[in-house]
């Protein structure tokens, strides 16, 4: 019966979902270094002291999944991967920019 409102709750409004889903550990962090440029897993652990391996893992994983990040392998030496914003990130970066801005209000 939760479930089932819960749904209802993010039909009626469809921004629950993206605050949600920014909401979660080190998401809007990650997007924010994202806006910047690709960003390699070991450089986002340096930027982020506090965060984890484990953390930062679950976090773009989860991004990547609802289609805010785009992950690429470049195949140069040493193969790496790197994550951008996709089409859909790029999309939210006003959004995000409109956020930030009344966090400072």
């Amino acid at each position: 019966m939760t479930t089932h409102n819960q749904e209802n709750t993010e039909e009626a409004c469809p921004a629950e979902g993206l605050l949600k889903l920014l909401a979660g550990k080190w998401k809007a962090q990650i997007f924010r270094l994202a806006l910047e440029h690709p960003l390699r897993f070991n450089a986002l652990l340096r930027q982020l002291p506090e965060a984890n391996k484990q953390s930062i893992a679950l976090a773009l994983k989860e991004l990547e999944e609802a289609e805010l990040l785009v992950k690429t392998t470049i195949k140069q030496k040493p193969l790496h991967i790197e994550y951008s914003l996709s089409e859909k990130g790029l999309a939210l970066v006003p959004i995000f920019r409109n956020l930030e801005q009344l966090a400072n209000i």
